[in-house]
Order: structure tokens, then sequence, then C-alpha cells
């Protein structure tokens, strides 16, 4: 048995855990359980930043799975490498479409939009509309801050509980943050599992839409019925409007917004771009000079910067406000600044500070998980579970769901469980696309207090740790649970 500064130094070639036991599947299955729980446990009880553990449990396992110190080293830094490759930039970009979409006041014409839409009944819908849409291309933590105080005016003025607004709000934005591959997790598990991004997108967004719009047929009779009042720090100075008051007096009031349609078109022309050219080069053939135009324009990359380049023109015009909103959040900021500062410098500062936090996690969740992918048992645990006889399509979705409820990360979730299945995919038979989807479903189950959107939510729409998992943890479930019914159906089906 190999001294303990062999295995450090030199690695164990057998293949044997501490203690010369052999590494077996069911082995295997152990340690990576304790391997979570070790992560639960840091992270929540020792208040451990999630980069440092996951890199202290990707060493240990490393370790303990027969690698040597230098080897796994090497293994942390290929994965964190090549799990963020492809995708920091459109984190990036995405940040700052968000920032140029609060300060221009495009937020607040996209909520009005869709107050129009409902002529003014079931308000409760107009601020998870928009987030639903401002999530399909910026981060689910920043539509939360974008619609709590548009949230917290329409339940004062309509006196509309936070029990009816919040989980909605918090549906609307995991949805989208889960299945739509411009958010990290879910982009890095399609390029992980090479699926077509443009099927990934107009999938994820179709089942995301049935399973919102179900979820609130379902839920509307019951989260009604305790009256929660908005975060009085958003709600303050607006009064309840009359039970019978025009349109025009519910709209959020804010002077020198974008038109309606300039404040959809950062978000909604990055989506197009991607869906067009990665199901137009479907259609033609490879090497054509047709493929290459619908493969630039589908660049993933390249939609996102053209979302930034039109959020940028909504500041023409109206300088002073995004200015005055800018300096908010960035004191560097003067009277005498330029529109090029403001775009270039301000917004890309705040984007950066914005996205490092996820963009890091997501680097040292995909270290870990190349970690186990790059272990032979990975696939004898693969066979294991296709013999249970299960449908092979349970698995990946189960897979997440442990995961996001041990680890409160849904991009650490998916990454993990996606580094598990990747080896097993010839063996289960599922397309890439069917166990992406499967993987961001499952994200959405197990959503509930060692999740950092939780915590932001309850504060920002006012609901205490009890209300929170009443109805922001059950309604994101039942959300997560009829989404991946849909994709059973659709796949079943033979459309996806």
């Amino acid at each position: 048995m190999p001294s303990i500064a062999d295995r450090i130094f030199r690695g164990d070639k057998n293949v044997n855990i501490p203690g010369g036991t052999p590494l077996t599947p069911t082995i295997f299955l152990i340690v990576l359980v304790l391997a979570v729980a070790l992560l639960v446990y840091t992270t929540i009880k020792l208040k451990i930043h999630p980069v440092i553990s996951l890199f202290v449990i990707a060493v240990i396992l490393g370790l303990v799975l027969g690698g040597s110190l230098g080897d796994t080293m090497d293994k942390i830094n290929k994965y964190f490498g090549s799990t963020l490759a492809g995708i920091a930039i459109v984190i990036i970009f995405g940040a700052i479409i968000a920032m140029g979409i609060q300060d221009t006041g495009a937020a607040t014409k996209i909520t009005n939009f869709f107050i129009r839409i409902f002529r003014g009944k079931h308000l409760e819908l107009a601020p998870s509309s928009a987030a639903f849409v401002m999530t399909l291309a910026v981060f689910g933590n920043i539509s939360e801050v974008l619609t709590a105080p548009i949230s917290a005016i329409i339940a004062k003025r309509k006196k509309i509980t936070m029990a009816l607004i919040a989980p909605l709000v918090c549906l609307g934005l995991t949805l989208t943050h889960g299945l739509v591959p411009t958010h990290p997790g879910i982009l890095a598990v399609s390029i992980m599992f090479k699926a077509n991004i443009g099927k990934v997108m107009v999938w994820g967004i179709i089942i995301s839409f049935i399973a919102f719009v179900a979820s609130y047929l379902i839920s509307r009779p019951f989260l009604g019925r305790e009256y929660i009042a908005p975060n009085p720090e958003f709600a303050a100075g607006y009064e309840e409007a009359p039970e019978n008051a025009p349109l025009d007096q519910l709209y959020i009031k804010e002077e020198g917004t974008p038109s309606t349609f300039w404040s959809f078109m950062p978000l909604i022309v990055p989506l197009v771009l991607i869906a067009a050219g990665s199901l137009g080069t479907l259609g033609v053939k490879k090497g054509s000079t047709a493929y290459a135009v619908f493969n630039s324009l589908g660049n993933t990359t390249f939609a996102l910067f053209v979302g930034v380049v039109l959020v940028a023109l909504l500041v023409v015009g109206r300088k002073n406000k995004v200015l005055a909103s800018a300096r908010k959040s960035d004191a560097s900021l003067s009277d005498k600044s330029s529109a090029l500062e403001i775009t270039m410098n301000s917004w890309v500062g705040r984007a950066m500070k914005t996205a490092i936090d996820p963009l890091i996690m997501i680097g040292m969740g995909g270290a870990l998980g190349g970690i186990l992918q790059d272990n032979a048992m990975v696939k004898q645990l693969g066979a294991m579970i296709v013999n249970l006889s299960v449908p092979a399509v349970i698995i990946p979705f189960v897979l997440a769901a442990v995961m996001m409820g041990a680890t409160g990360s849904m991009t650490i979730a998916v990454m993990i469980s996606a580094s598990l299945v990747n080896p097993m995919m010839g063996a289960l038979g599922l397309s890439p696309v069917v166990a992406t989807l499967a993987i961001g479903c499952g994200s959405m189950v197990f959503w509930h207090v060692n999740c950092s959107g939780f915590w932001m939510m309850t504060s920002l729409f006012n609901l205490n740790t009890k209300q929170g998992l009443k109805y922001l943890t059950t309604l994101n479930a039942l959300g997560g649970i009829i989404g991946f019914a849909v994709l059973c159906g659709a796949s079943a089906l033979g459309w996806v």
C-alpha cells in the first residue's frame, strides 16, 4: 500500500482509496456523497466561500481517487480554463446589458408594456413577465434587483399580496436562468454535451413559457390567501389606486425612458441571432458560405455584443438621466462624464464586478466536475444506473435536483451533474439537447435556504424564511417538474 507521501506526490497507480480498499463504483458513489456533504457543511455551516470550498474538495477528491497532487492541480487548472472558454465573455456582455437596462429605464418600460397587455388586470403577471423577458439575457440575481421596486409599487397600487407577486417573479427568472443558454450553467452544459445551442435556447424558452403558465394556473388560487405587504423601502410615496382606476394611472412613472420597441431590442435581438444562426446551420451544407454566415451570426459572443451595442444606443438623447442613475452605483462619474465613459467604463466596470463571482464559481465547479469526469469509475457507475431500468431522461433530472438541494447553486449543480452524465451519454442514449434541458429542469427543484438567490428574494420582496420556503421553493419545484414533464412529452414525440 502506498505511503501517504507516495499517494500525495506520486499518486496511487492501483487506484485504491486510502486504506488500500480497491475503488469500485459503489465506493466511488460513497466518496461523491461525502464530497457533496463536505461542500454543504463548509459553505453553509462554516461560511466558507464556495470557490475555496470547491477548490479544496476538488483537491481532496483528486487525491482520494488515486491522483497525485501535481496531476490533480493540472486537472483543476485544465478544467477551470476549459469550462470558462466560450462563456466568460458572454456572461460579461450579459451583465453590461443589465447595467444599461437599469440605467436607461428600459426595465420600467418593459414592465409598463405588460401592464398594458394585461389591461390593468392580473397585474401580478406584469413584474413576473418582465422578469421572464429580462432574464433571457441577464443574470437572474440582477433581474431580482431590477423587478423588486417595480413589484412593490404594483403591489401597493393594486393592494396585491407579495405572496402572489414574489413567487411568480422568482419562477419567471429561475425558469429562464435554468433553461436558456445565455446563462453560465446551462450554456456550459450545452457546450460540454456538444448540444446545438439554438435548439437548446428555442426549446428552453418554449418549456419555460409552458411551465410558467401551467404553474400560475395551478397555484393562483392558493398563493393569494395570505396578505404580505410590499417592501416599504420601495413602496414609500405611492398610494393605493382607486378600484376602477384608468390604465394610465397604473403605469410606473419614470421620465425619459426609451420606447417600448427599443427597450426590448437589447434582450430580444441576441436571442433571435443565436436561435436563427444555430438552427440555420442545421439546414445547410457544412462548409458552405451559408453555413459560415449562419455560424457567425449565431455565435453567442457576437450576438450578446450586438445586445451591448443596442443598449449603448439607448443613452442617445437621455445622457443626463442615465448619468444620474449610473452615479448611484459609480461614484467616479462626474457631471462632465461623456456618454462613452458611462457605457464603456461605468457599465463595463460594474458588469465585471457582477460577473466575476458566478464566473469563478462556474470555473471551479467545472474543475471539480473534471476531476470526477476523468475517473474511470464514472462510466461503470453509469452502467450500474442504466441497469436500474428507469427511463434514461430521469437520471440527469434527478442528479441535478439532488445536487441543487445539496449545493444551493444552480450553476454548480448543473456543472457537477453534467460531469457525471457526460461519460454516460452513450449508454443512456439521450440526445445532447434533451440531456441538457433535463439537467436545467432538475436544477430548479430544490431551490431553498442554501441558495443566495433565496435570501435576495426574501429580502427584496419582504418575505420571511418560512414564507420563502412556502411560496418560492414550492413554486420553483412545481415549475421544474412541469418543465421536465413537457420535455419528456416533446422528447417522446420526437420533437426535441
